[in-house]
């Protein structure tokens, strides 16, 4: 190593850059012959009578370490009306139609990257980190493809639902949900700036698990969240849990939220229902500005005196009306009064109200609820909201569905659904073999072609020959 760096020949970077360079092309170079030697496989096994070889046609898959071209036959074949069509049998076996000429790999890395940065950042990330180049627009391409396919895997878990053919089969004593909505901003045609829309994200779990002495999280969460409306929103909600659950076996369903009729409305008299706490210490402190009723109003809340606390914000709002048509004092404290007495059923927490429901499972516990803002951060508002984004509601609604996806540790699952749709039995060996056999002599005076590339003077090949270095050199071909 010292008489490596003594010479100082070559950067490490640039050593690192041609080696990754050569990795890159040997792997778009065995990637080629698979392909292509898979199609033949596909085009003598074929039937000949229903496929009709039309020639090669060209083309290329983005991958992790390039873009690979490669070709494959055209088939002319009739479609079951009749008609003539034409088909790619190897595009078939690869389920290219699914999501586009991309790999899983790539798309995985694209996914998971888009997730936490902007579609600029991820392209400018994803070109820099692999032997692939790709635009914003490409990466904006595999976003709507990929939420565009979440989208419909919904609505057949929706129509599975209604059809009485829901696959849920866990039962579960006691199911906890919160719901709320994500304003965004939001663009129309030629990015105008148009008003903004609210996204609806919901959480399901089953209550906590214990995480080390006094930490604990969520147990068997799922999220889901979409631009939808709310009719469409709760069919796939209520789907998603038909999927996870045997829903007629849950013992208590306990529903936490803002109060929105939005929430509330599909909901059964069985299900508790109970205004989420952070929602309420929110409205107080917006409509109420004398500091000392605040207080007041906060302290026989948290003392769970609901009918006082009520009666003392009409008797404020009375108090502070004004025939100043500017002054809203009094108008504000009284909608305050109308959002809490709206929702007077739930203002006390389920465990305050002496509901008795079924005990916890063993290493689950119950607590007080009211993780939705927390949700809502982690899966939508740390992408979504601020840095001046502005979504049409079509792209807004895909990637919710990649995000929720993701944090259901469900999304290289699905990408692999929507694209590898081929395994390759073969040996590597023969794989190399090939390519080398194809390449020119190691020494017939002509040289390698990937070791000329080395163009500078290599520390590595001209030092003292450890057993490491000449293992290196034979790797090259040297």
């Amino acid at each position: 190593m010292n008489t490596i760096i003594k010479e100082n020949l070559i950067s490490f970077k640039e050593l690192e850059g041609k080696i990754f360079d050569y990795i890159c092309e040997l792997g778009r170079e065995i990637t080629q012959l698979l392909l292509e030697d898979y199609d033949k496989e596909l085009m003598e096994s074929r039937d000949c009578k229903q496929y009709r070889n039309k020639g090669l046609r060209s083309t290329s898959i983005k991958t992790v370490y390039g873009e690979v071209a490669y070709s494959r036959a055209v088939y002319q074949t009739r479609t079951e009306d009749g008609r003539k069509a034409h088909v790619y049998l190897l595009d078939q076996a690869l389920s290219m139609d699914k999501i586009g000429l991309i790999s899983t790999n790539l798309a995985e890395k694209i996914a998971e990257t888009v997730t936490e940065s902007p579609y600029r950042a991820t392209a400018e990330m994803i070109s820099a980190t692999c032997g692939q180049t790709i635009s914003h627009g490409g990466v904006w391409n595999v976003v709507q493809q990929l939420g565009e396919r979440i989208t419909e895997e919904e609505k057949v878990v929706v129509s599975e639902m209604k059809a009485g053919q829901a696959k849920g089969t866990a039962v579960i004593p006691v199911l906890f949900e919160e719901m709320d909505g994500v304003w965004l901003r939001m663009q129309g045609k030629n990015h105008k700036r148009i008003k903004k829309q609210e996204m609806k994200v919901a959480v399901m779990y089953e209550g906590w698990k214990k995480d080390g002495r006094k930490n604990s999280r969520l147990s068997n969460k799922t999220v889901i969240a979409g631009m939808e409306s709310s009719a469409e929103f709760h069919e796939k909600r209520e789907a998603r849990i038909h999927k996870k659950y045997n829903a007629d076996e849950i013992g208590q369903r306990i529903l936490n939220g803002d109060g929105g009729s939005w929430i509330k409305d599909p909901y059964d008299p069985d299900v508790i229902f109970q205004l989420d706490r952070f929602h309420i210490h929110r409205e107080i402190k917006r409509k109420i500005r004398d500091k000392e009723a605040e207080k007041t109003i906060l302290e026989l809340f948290g003392a769970n005196k609901m009918e006082e606390m009520l009666e003392y914000i009409q008797i404020y709002a009375t108090s502070v009306a004004s025939s100043d048509e500017r002054d809203k004092t009094s108008s504000k404290a009284m909608e305050l009064y109308g959002y809490l007495n709206n929702n007077r059923e739930g203002l006390l927490p389920y465990q305050a109200r002496g509901i008795k429901i079924p005990d916890a499972p063993e290493h689950v516990v119950y607590k007080g609820m009211g993780v939705q803002e927390n949700q809502n951060c982690t899966t939508i508002t740390m992408r979504m909201k601020h840095r001046r984004m502005r979504w049409s509601p079509s792209g807004a609604n895909h990637m919710a569905k990649v995000l929720y996806t993701k944090e259901n540790k469900e999304l290289s699952e699905t990408i692999e659904r929507y694209t590898d749709g081929l395994i390759f039995a073969v040996q590597m060996e023969e794989v190399i073999r090939t390519l080398s056999a194809a390449k020119a002599p190691k020494k017939d005076g002509k040289g390698n072609t990937y070791v000329d590339r080395f163009n500078h003077p290599m520390p590595l090949f001209e030092a003292m020959q450890t057993a490491s270095r000449k293992a290196f050199k034979r790797t090259f071909g040297y």
